[in-house]
């Protein structure tokens, strides 16, 4: 499936944002937060954590490693969504926060195992840590460890506990955040905190023991509130203590900033009880989200190959493995082009999903497969035909599946029928970047070149590239002076142009109080 088109990670974008950190995080530095486990106080400015949180989101959305598989995000939310529910039962969430923070999840590609919290809501989670789950209830324990952290204003009180910890300190406490967020190594991170202020942008990298005790007990709570099984923690602390122990090559740079003990896995224990013990299993659709993780975290030919060979010799067990095998090797062979291969794959797929007795999801999966094969090919309608058993499906990866074959289609009504699709669906979901994106792509080979334009505005917008945005419906308000162009679209146009104007002044008003320094006006 598509995945956005980035615009270059910058020294100017990044500078921009640290001058807002600077300048922004002034106030926050005054405030004395409570102790640990007292309520935040209504000093706090939860506003000014919610921008910092935006302003950090705005250029991880644009980063080459910002990634949307409509498949593996829905799967995400999915599980990430029933764990707010819970902390807004528990209490846990305030009323302050509820609707204020954005409380999403997002996905980066990388193959570290790594999951991190951002100040505002936001929680990114690598595709390396889904790719070493075996269970939706050990990715669900991280997924509730890291809401805890916001849920708990840890990320405030990391920022601002430490009285001598300097404004500097703070923009480079968020040049850390973002690094980690992108980089391949912890080594990646430690070279972007740079200058005198290195060691105690560091330090507030990593939340304190007593926090992350405290992330633990919260997220126990909650996930066991959503409905996931407590032994998720254990199991997912045993897992990653033993995979870091074996294989540490800086690729786990979650048990840096999140470290074990031997004490946090017993405590984990020691919460489920005698009752919890047994063995966790995963379900067959969460293996075979697993393995998409796994082909989709690492975009180079070789490790492709390697996933590709999973489906080599003969096999003798038919169990849920070799069906992730198969399923694996067949998105590699997807990927590599090497269409034969990947069409024998999927065909011992669907006959061991069918022996095992596959749950639906895990079927869903390989249906979707099939389609992404023949769009790979370039065969459109037997792309429309592989996607048929889920007839009725109104979900967010068949609008862009059925998208994709759209474009690749000769046929306008076929294209008009899925930019219109598109349409509805952004009616109610407006900050969706992938779908005006794809919406902009077949407005275009429609011969609409307003709506295109518009589109594409928006998918910038929504990615918060605000500039971007401008300068497309700039381009689109010059095209609708025409006599010709369609002038409700052209109205519609000059509107929002009108807004994200505003709303550029507003965020540089934000970043320079003092007025606008010559050459920051982008």
């Amino acid at each position: 499936m598509k995945r956005l088109n980035p615009i270059p990670f910058t020294r100017r974008a990044l500078a921009v944002l640290l001058s807002a950190a600077l300048l922004g995080q002034s106030a926050i530095a005054q405030v004395n937060l409570p102790a640990l486990g007292d309520s935040v106080s209504a000093e706090v400015s939860i506003g000014a954590e919610k921008k910092l949180g935006d302003q950090v989101m705005r250029q991880i959305r644009v980063d080459p490693d910002y990634i949307d598989d409509p498949l593996l995000l829905e799967y995400v939310q999915n599980t990430w969504q029933p764990l707010v529910d819970a902390a807004r039962r528990l209490g846990n969430i305030s009323d302050d926060t509820s609707d204020r923070f954005a409380w999403e999840a997002f996905l980066v590609r990388d193959k570290s195992v790594n999951a991190f919290a951002l100040p505002g809501g936001y929680v990114g989670v690598h595709l390396g840590l889904i790719a070493m789950t075996g269970a939706r209830d050990e990715l669900a324990s991280v997924l509730g460890h890291e809401l805890s952290h916001v849920t708990q204003r840890h990320i405030a009180r990391s920022i601002v506990g430490d009285a001598r910890t300097s404004a500097l300190a703070t923009v480079g406490l968020i040049l850390g955040i973002l690094a980690a967020a992108k980089s391949r190594s912890m080594d990646g991170a430690q070279a972007a905190i740079v200058g005198s202020q290195a060691a105690a942008a560091q330090a507030q990298l990593n939340f304190s023991r007593d926090m992350e005790r405290e992330a633990d007990r919260v997220g126990f709570q909650v996930m066991t509130q959503a409905g996931y099984q407590g032994a998720g923690m254990a199991s997912m602390f045993e897992r990653m203590e033993q995979a870091y122990h074996l294989m540490d090559s800086g690729a786990y740079p979650y048990l840096r900033s999140h470290p074990l003990t031997s004490e946090r896995i017993g405590e984990a224990r020691a919460r489920l009880g005698t009752k919890g013990q047994g063995k966790l299993v995963g379900t067959s659709e969460h293996i075979l989200m697993a393995a998409r993780a796994r082909v989709l975290m690492d975009q180079r030919t070789d490790p492709w190959r390697v996933l590709q060979g999973l489906d080599a010799g003969s096999r003798q067990t038919e169990n849920i493995d070799q069906l992730a095998a198969r399923y694996t090797s067949a998105l590699a062979s997807i990927k590599l082009r090497d269409f034969s291969r990947a069409e024998a794959s999927l065909k011992t797929a669907d006959a061991l999903a069918g022996l095992l007795g596959a749950d639906p999801g895990a079927k869903r999966l390989l249906v979707y497969a099939h389609a992404e094969l023949e769009l790979a090919r370039g065969k459109t309608e037997a792309g429309f035909a592989a996607l048929e058993p889920l007839k009725g499906e109104r979900s967010r990866p068949m609008l862009m599946m059925r998208a994709d074959l759209a474009q690749a289609d000769p046929r306008p009504e076929v294209k008009r029928e899925a930019a219109e699709a598109l349409q509805t669906h952004l009616a109610l979901h407006a900050r969706d970047a992938l779908a005006w994106q794809e919406s902009g792509t077949l407005w275009q080979e429609l011969g609409q070149p307003l709506r295109a334009l518009r589109a594409q505005g928006e998918s910038r917008a929504a990615l918060g590239d605000i500039t971007g945005a401008i300068d497309r419906l700039a381009s689109a308000e010059r095209q609708g002076r025409a006599k010709t162009a369609d002038q409700f679209e052209a109205s519609v146009i000059d509107a929002r142009l009108r807004e994200l104007r505003y709303e550029r002044r507003q965020l540089l008003a934000e970043m320079y109080p003092r007025g606008v320094p010559p050459g920051a006006e982008p």
